[in-house]
């Protein structure tokens, strides 16, 4: 087991969001959240990267719980987030974004190591790496925001509406690197408003509805189950 969230409930001040969140990421599995917007999905992820600490649950990972540590431990633990909408510094370059994803690096030969295997991964990115990051296109943020997440070599990625804004051709390139890097062990947790594409290319899938899971299971089964439109999924 990567991954184990047991009766999470969170919430800002008085206004709880989340309530009673069971969910599990396995080793080389990828995993899908999925709901609508407002539904907690982005609560839930500033639970589990620091940036929130929960009323009440666990979050455990690897076998050690992390509740309510501080963002820095987490990502030094083996977690690392791909926000939603990039969030790139548009000013740097290519290489250098990639570079600010791999601060717990300590030696320049583990950095080059890493930068030639995500070059491997993204050419365009190596082809592009001294153009300034803001220049590029959507779906080539996106795609240096993932592989930027994956400098921090993380045994755990979280990707944040990685569809959100992006046409269908680009988007399949990127769950093309996403179905790559996860037997390399990877584990994935992918967010998303766009239930099939999440569901197509994951193992198992958590759909969230007003703060609590309504229903989960692999993610075949979830396509099949008739009763998954009737849920809140802006659908």
């Amino acid at each position: 087991m990567l991954l184990r969230v047991n009766h999470l409930h969170a919430g800002y001040g008085d206004v709880q969001v989340l309530w009673d969140i069971d969910l599990e990421v396995r080793k080389r599995q990828i995993v899908s959240l999925v709901g609508a917007n407002g539904a907690g999905k982005s609560t839930l992820l500033k639970v589990l990267v620091g940036h929130l600490v929960p009323y009440a649950g666990k979050v455990v990972f690897q076998g050690k719980d992390i509740t309510g540590a501080p963002t820095k431990k987490i990502v030094a633990c083996g977690i690392v987030q791909v926000p939603e909408g990039w969030r790139l510094f548009p000013q740097m370059t290519v290489e250098e974004n990639l570079l600010m994803g791999a601060f717990s690096h300590r030696r320049s030969g583990s950095l080059k190591r890493e930068l030639a295997r995500i070059y491997e991964i993204f050419p365009r990115l190596k082809e592009r790496n001294r153009q300034n990051a803001g220049s590029l296109s959507g779906g080539k943020q996106q795609m240096c925001a993932i592989a930027r997440g994956l400098m921090g070599n993380p045994r755990l990625l979280l990707i944040d509406e990685m569809s959100l804004g992006l046409a269908p051709l680009i988007v399949d390139d990127l769950i093309d690197v996403v179905r790559e890097i996860n037997p390399q062990g990877t584990g994935v947790l992918l967010v998303e408003q766009d239930v099939k594409l999440a569901l197509d290319n994951s193992n198992y899938g958590y759909v969230l509805s007003s703060g609590k899971i309504a229903i989960h299971g692999t993610s075949e089964s979830l396509l099949q189950n008739g009763n998954i439109k009737e849920i809140d999924l802006g659908m």
